[in-house]
């Protein structure tokens, strides 16, 4: 069981003096470039609970964006990384490699799906995981275009700015981007239907109106990737309508384009499935993993097709810290601890209990537009009564009011109008549904 006690308990108001006596510290000290959702700092955590440096206890309905996904410092985790700290820490698999990191790649590659024979390469971070997807496809097709889709988020280096749809605040004043990328239209449900109820319900209609500008403007000849997030992230949980990803993927496969599926924030159990695409068996070309991974450890990887991965030239890919062996032993026991504790149901059963609990909501609040997501990847967006106008405002004063309760919420969307929720699939049903009672209660004061 969990060290720490799986129960939310305030002991001063959030947050309290420790924490803002090292916020101080982190003015002085930190770039003011860094963001920070909560003024509050954590001392300890585990499963669903974050114990602050005030021995406050706050329920996590955050992961740390979607990383620690069975839970915090999970038991088979620290024990591997301990056990790997004390053999040795780096070698650098490009100098004299190592068995931890073939082990993880044959992992990634046995249950991504794909039925034909697949290679992996393993970097640390999500951005890096698609920055160098973007690189073997290209070298894959000998073309240069990309596509990516509005409203999406794929990181904070240059190349992914590019494909990243959102300005403020990840692009604003950062320019100029790398070339040769373009954006088409996603399908998103909630907003095609204020204007067409049929491209809503439709997805292999969306993604005609997506491949019809994608051949005007950017051209087959020329398009060496689409890339897309089978949910979207940052962009506020959209879960494509059913038939767009296949239409576009079957489109990609007539015209020699490499499909990269960003599975960064979906993949590892998320969605209740290893990866979302597998809810409309759909086998992309690539598949950019990052995040759920290693529970905390920074490791991310590019799985796909062999022969497609097998493109660029040797010493094409690669880096100093990619694939550490720490991140390794995490990412192994990781797997390990999903498979062992069924933790693919259990992001169904939260689903289920989830939109139950919000659809209930909604019924009786017509602030609430939409409710979506899949397994532990569940958003609400927030509407002025009355319109569909997004409401940024009370998602802001809803979230804030969360952190001061003790509920770790974070807030995602264009248009800055959706509450997200990613929990730890190790929490409680009581911890859950404790979380949404303090929701509950906070908009029906706002």
């Amino acid at each position: 069981m969990p060290a720490i006690e799986q129960s939310r308990r305030l002991v001063t108001e959030i947050p309290g003096p420790a924490s803002l006596e090292l916020t101080k510290r982190r003015a002085a000290a930190v770039s003011a470039g860094v963001g920070m959702t909560m003024p509050v700092f954590a001392a300890r955590a585990a499963g669903g609970i974050v114990e602050d440096v005030d021995g406050n206890r706050l329920i996590d309905l955050g992961s740390g964006i979607a990383v620690t996904t069975i839970g915090n410092s999970a038991p088979r985790v620290v024990d591997a990384v301990r056990a790997q700290v004390a053999d040795f820490t780096h070698t650098c698999f490009m100098v004299t490699p190592y068995e931890e990191y073939v082990a993880v790649a044959e992992r990634l590659n046995r249950i991504a799906p794909g039925s034909g024979e697949k290679r992996s390469v393993l970097f640390n971070s999500g951005s890096e995981a698609v920055e160098n997807a973007i690189k073997i496809a290209r070298s894959y097709t000998k073309k240069s275009a990309v596509v990516a889709f509005d409203h999406a988020y794929h990181g904070r280096t240059n190349m992914t700015m590019a494909l990243t749809a959102k300005s403020m605040p990840y692009k604003s004043g950062f320019g100029p981007f790398a070339p040769e990328i373009y954006r088409a239209p996603l399908s998103y449900p909630f907003r095609d239907g204020l204007i067409d109820k049929e491209m809503a319900t439709d997805g292999e209609l969306a993604a005609r109106r997506a491949i019809e500008i994608i051949a005007k403007q950017v051209g087959a000849d020329n398009l060496a990737a689409v890339i897309i997030e089978p949910i979207q992230g940052e962009g506020g949980f959209i879960v494509p309508a059913e038939g767009f990803l296949p239409a576009l993927l079957s489109w990609c496969r007539e015209n020699n384009v490499v499909f990269i599926a960003d599975e960064v924030q979906t993949g590892i159990a998320r969605t209740g499935a290893m990866f979302a695409c597998e809810h409309e068996s759909i086998e992309p070309d690539l598949i950019c993993i990052a995040k759920g991974i290693a529970d905390g450890l920074p490791l991310s990887a590019v799985t796909g097709r062999a022969d497609v991965m097998d493109a660029p030239h040797p010493s094409g890919v690669g880096g100093t810290y990619g694939g550490n062996p720490l991140a390794c032993a995490a990412a192994l026991a990781t797997l390990d601890t999903i498979e062992a504790d069924g933790l693919i149901e259990r992001a169904r059963q939260i689903e289920r209990l989830m939109k139950d609990r919000l659809h209930a909501l909604q019924a009786s609040d017509d602030r609430i537009g939409d409710v979506r997501g899949r397994g532990a990847m569940i958003a609400v967006e927030f509407v002025k009564p009355d319109s569909a106008e997004p409401d940024a405002k009370l998602t802001n004063a809803l979230a804030t009011a969360a952190h001061a309760a003790g509920v770790i919420v974070l807030t995602a969307g264009t248009f800055g109008n959706v509450v997200r929720f990613l929990p730890p699939l190790t929490i409680t049903d009581d911890l859950l549904n404790e979380g949404l009672d303090v929701l509950t209660g906070a908009l029906a004061e706002l």
